[in-house]
């Protein structure tokens, strides 16, 4: 196995030295070792987590959310598979539901881009992304 530095293990996973930091205070990554000067030394591990926590946040997931499925991915003989089916069917209503959202926006956008060809230019008030977002109707 080997050991890395915080410095080393932000450069490998394309992440701030800060964000490792983070991932260690919310627990989603082990807390490291530490060599004799002291230095924090991460394992192996720690990159293939901080790589999954990153394919993971990019897909939607929440940190929370994450820290489950690692102690899932972590652990060889622990799978509640009740648990997993019915957080997918819970994450399955969210995606629905956000590509409901985009959808409008998309429309929205598009009726703006439309509509701004034909009346240019186009006061603030008149704008109707403006109008719509800030009465909080998406």
């Amino acid at each position: 196995m080997n050991y890395y530095t915080i410095s080393e293990v932000a450069k490998i996973t394309n992440v701030n030295v800060a964000t490792v930091r983070y991932y260690e205070k919310r627990g989603l990554v082990d807390k490291p070792t530490r060599n004799e000067s002291g230095y924090r030394m991460f394992s192996d591990e720690v990159i293939e987590n901080i790589k999954l926590i990153k394919q993971t946040q990019s897909l939607g997931f929440t940190l929370e959310e994450i820290k489950k499925i690692l102690a899932i991915y972590k652990t060889e003989s622990y799978f509640p598979a009740e648990e997993m089916y019915n957080f997918s069917v819970e994450k399955i209503g969210e995606i629905e539901e956000k590509i409901t959202q985009l959808n409008r926006l998309k429309a929205l956008l598009q009726a703006a881009v439309h509509c701004a060809g034909s009346e240019l230019p186009l006061t603030k008030s008149s704008c109707p992304i403006i109008k719509i977002l800030s009465k909080g109707e998406m």
